[in-house]
């Protein structure tokens, strides 16, 4: 008897973490498309967001809009470089370590365990501690690293940094 609850268990939880998993590839509000070389997800969204994320980032969707826009997304790993329509109202990424807002731009945001790097192709882009404090206001070519303990410098990017960031996107 007590083998048929504990298969029974296993199996609930299989079910859960199956459930779970599938919920993690797909964001509420987008459409899903798959590439290749470099592979990565595109998340078309309502309200002009464009997600493109390397295919291992861990991302979803904190809040929307009434309208299923994504207002706020978490990206816990890997890369993901982000368009949003310059009328297409507020939004923001969110990291362990920072949150980079913004209203019409192209940007794109780099986790790792140690931090989170943001470069600015586009536009403009506030770029804070997750804990709050110090903010810096970032511009086309400009990059930051945010780090535990160390201040936030606004740096022009080199080009070979930048290449290879971009790249990791096919472009």
């Amino acid at each position: 008897m007590m083998k048929k609850y504990v298969t029974l268990a296993l199996f609930s939880i299989l079910i859960a973490l199956t459930s779970t998993f599938s919920n993690a590839q797909s964001l509420i509000g987008c459409t899903r498309t798959d590439l290749a070389d470099p592979a990565r997800v595109v998340y078309q969204c309502q309200g002009g967001v464009v997600l493109e994320a390397e295919a291992a980032a861990a991302l979803g969707v904190i809040k929307s809009d009434p309208d299923q826009r994504p207002s706020e997304v978490e990206v816990d790993s890997d890369a993901v470089l982000i368009e949003v329509a310059p009328a297409g109202g507020p939004f923001q990424i969110r990291t362990p370590h920072a949150i980079a807002a913004v209203r019409g731009t192209v940007y794109v945001v780099d986790v790792t365990a140690e931090g989170t790097s943001v470069f600015v192709s586009e536009g403009e882009v506030a770029v804070f501690r997750e804990a709050g404090g110090e903010e810096v206001t970032l511009t086309a070519g400009d990059g930051v690293d945010v780090r535990n303990g160390e201040p936030l410098v606004v740096r022009q990017w080199p080009e070979r940094r930048v290449r290879a960031l971009l790249n990791r996107f096919g472009r």
